[in-house]
């Protein structure tokens, strides 16, 4: 069952930038870089109450994103156990150079922001994201009120708090984060964990198509039969995804995932009749709807 148009599903996983924080705080340029980053972190903290870095200074550790196109799903992840972070970013803007619709959550306050600025450092290109004319013009990936980047913790928030992907995974019965969320990202790359690390990164980007598929049945992009089928195949495609040692890449995703069991059918939904009453109804007869 294919798309209208190329669909990419698209996640980061940071840690800080240890490199600028030494020109920044010339008192961390003799540490280690593991113990530069914990520094560097305890300083954040010290200054605004977390750790949580400038956008500036999130150094990219893993990108994962799912293709679709034509009826097929390719799943696949980029780290810094064997790519630099700007072979990471320019393939991620080659591949929006084929125009096709991103997905993301938090994708427009957070990841595509990190790679702009990461991508300044590195001298890197990326037109088309950037474009704003001829058939971008009403519609490009830079505009906030423009759907060619679908960021769906904007959109479901509908202009109220914004909600965390594992809180709106897991109302949907996916598999949501599990054991893991996005402070554990540095003491897995200190642990060079890549596996471990790509896997938490794909299974985010999971999530987020999965939630996708609903957004696009409730806002009746997609009907209930095509949002099922896409569910269904992204099941079978998790169930043949394996790991070099033939062992099921996603096989905790898959156990967590629940059947849709309570989705709507909308053979039995019936519509709720809103009658006015005539002129000589009393009052006292008329039930609230």
């Amino acid at each position: 069952m294919a798309t209208p148009a190329p669909i990419l599903v698209f996640d980061i996983e940071t840690i800080p930038d240890v490199a600028t924080g030494k020109r920044l705080y010339p008192e961390l340029a003799g540490l280690s870089n593991n113990d530069a980053m914990t520094k560097l972190m305890a300083l954040r903290e010290q200054d605004v109450g977390h750790p949580f870095m400038p956008l500036p200074l999130h150094q990219i550790a893993c990108l994962s994103v799912l293709w679709v196109a034509g009826g097929k799903m390719t799943l696949k992840s980029l780290s810094l156990a064997d790519h630099s972070e700007a072979q990471m970013i320019q393939t991620f803007f080659n591949a929006i150079e084929k125009n096709p619709l991103l997905v993301s959550w938090n994708g427009k306050g957070f990841d595509i922001p990190v790679m702009v600025y990461r991508a300044l450092q590195h001298g890197l290109t990326a037109p088309k994201l950037f474009s704003q004319t001829g058939e971008m013009r009403y519609n490009n990936y830079i505009n906030r009120y423009h759907d060619r980047h679908t960021d769906l913790m904007v959109k479901l928030a509908m202009n109220s708090t914004s909600q965390k992907l594992d809180v709106v995974a897991s109302l949907c019965g996916f598999a949501g984060k599990q054991a893991l969320d996005g402070y554990d990202v540095v003491p897995m790359v200190q642990a060079e964990a890549w596996d471990k690390l790509t896997t938490y990164c794909e299974s985010d980007v999971l999530n987020t198509w999965l939630i996708f598929l609903r957004y696009q049945r409730l806002t009746g992009q997609f009907s209930a039969e095509q949002s099922e089928q896409w569910e269904s195949t992204t099941r079978d495609y998790l169930q043949s995804f394996t790991n070099q040692d033939n062992s099921l890449r996603h096989d905790k995703f898959l156990q967590a995932w629940q059947p849709a069991s309570n989705l709507a059918d909308d053979k039995h939904v019936t519509d709720i009749a809103i009658t006015q009453p005539s002129s000589d109804t009393p009052t006292s007869q008329v039930e609230s709807p």
